[in-house]
């Protein structure tokens, strides 16, 4: 068994247990186990796993596409495409090889349909639909946020409901988990995500030329830099000050950002592509910039679920998770976050937190618990580019107008 399903196991051994007890029926009499496969093919990774309904890993494979994306400073979706195609079957062969599962002894089938890239989403959905019409299987659709959201779940055992917040490169929102398959949608980036404008300051730095970086991905170079850097040589202006909700906007902050790249070229006299002396610097007050604004988002969403009794003040617990929510600098502040608003704080192991078959599979598990969306006919199924999550109550959010208290007194802001 590889190290990240050895660490699932340990992580998740309380969990575990709980799904344990509530598989025995009164006369301690345990129900058969159900296993699911799940493949995630929604951007630009090809992952596939194999868990049951105890939480156990039982395999998993994922083939990322980072290295080529790299080299074309973006990700090309047709090419994103191919990549899947070519690796799609290797990748579920070698999740079934390690869990030591055959595709007749599987429950389900589980794929992500929604939201991601189209090219990207079809292939997964196609070769799904193969195997499930070939070894007549049910299948599960799922939502990718929906995934990202309850993979918490996975590693601790944790009650509905639950703050949520998902930051990655393609998304950003903050939402309820009232149950598998229901959300409140609290707000929502109106332009990009923080991940997606990482990618691009870090491109536009040249981060790839710099000797500490050239094989990092954009966000995962601005965070290692970041760490060297004094963000407080450069203050970048806060977007949506002025709006009382809990939306989110990146656009703008990059186009700062931008601006500023290019004055300091000018005041080094190099030329757009070389690397600038205070890039680390640079770094640091971006990294800062974006975690601020996360966290004055997430603390307006606290507080509004505690006016509105949405969540209890006995056991609130926010979870952060999707690619950036891997970032130690935005943890740390979201933990001090939790801590001063008495919620407890929770986050999948970073390896869980980018996209991967373990999520799928597992909110398939969690679907098969629920009686949701269990499909035994896939007539008419089709994937979804773009999809909500849940209920959009952020006019309600608006409407009430919290303020929220000044970050600067948190003892994180002064580190």
């Amino acid at each position: 068994m590889n190290s990240i399903a050895k660490s699932l196991l340990k992580s998740a051994k309380h969990g575990r247990a709980a799904w344990l007890r509530s598989r025995s029926d009164p006369s301690g009499k345990r129900h058969p186990r159900k296993l699911v496969l799940g493949i995630e093919t929604s951007c630009d990774d090809t992952g596939a796993a194999v868990v049951d309904d105890t939480g156990c890993v039982l395999g998993e494979a994922l083939h990322c596409q980072k290295e080529v994306h790299l080299q074309t400073g973006g990700i090309i979706p047709v090419v994103a495409q191919q990549l899947h195609r070519e690796n799609i079957e290797r990748v579920v062969k070698e999740a079934l090889g390690a869990s030591g599962v055959s595709i007749p002894d599987l429950t389900a089938v589980a794929t992500t349909v929604k939201p991601g890239l189209a090219l990207s989403l079809g292939v997964g959905l196609q070769y799904s639909l193969g195997l499930v019409s070939k070894y007549q299987k049910p299948f599960i659709p799922i939502h990718h946020m929906e995934a990202h959201a309850l993979t918490v779940r996975l590693t601790h055992h944790l009650e509905f409901p639950f703050l949520v917040l998902l930051l990655s490169g393609g998304h950003c929102l903050l939402a309820v988990a009232q149950e598998v398959s229901d959300f409140l949608l609290l707000g929502q980036s109106i332009d990009i995500a923080p991940g997606d404008m990482l990618d691009k300051v870090a491109r536009r730095l040249s981060l790839r030329k710099h000797p500490e970086c050239h094989s990092m991905a954009g966000g995962k170079a601005i965070e290692h830099l970041a760490q060297a850097g004094n963000r407080q040589q450069l203050v970048l202006r806060l977007p949506m000050q002025q709006y009382r909700n809990c939306d989110f906007s990146f656009s703008g902050l990059q186009n700062i950002v931008n601006n500023t790249i290019t004055q300091k070229e000018k005041e080094e006299g190099i030329q757009e592509g070389e690397i600038l002396s205070c890039v680390k610097d640079i770094a640091a007050a971006v990294q800062h910039a974006v975690a601020v604004h996360i966290m004055q988002r997430t603390y307006r969403a606290m507080l509004f679920c505690m006016k509105n009794s949405i969540l209890s003040s006995k056991n609130a617990t926010l979870v952060a998770s999707g690619g950036v929510a891997s970032n130690q600098y935005i943890r740390k502040g979201l933990q001090t976050l939790a801590d001063v608003n008495g919620f407890a704080f929770l986050c999948p192991p970073p390896r869980l937190c980018t996209d991967n078959g373990v999520m799928i599979a597992w909110n398939g598990i969690e679907r098969l618990r629920a009686g949701l969306g269990v499909l035994h006919s896939t007539e008419g199924i089709r994937y979804e580019p773009k999809a909500p999550l849940g209920i959009d109550i952020s006019k309600r959010v608006a409407a009430d107008s919290i303020k929220v208290p000044r970050l600067k007194k948190m003892q994180w802001l002064a580190s």
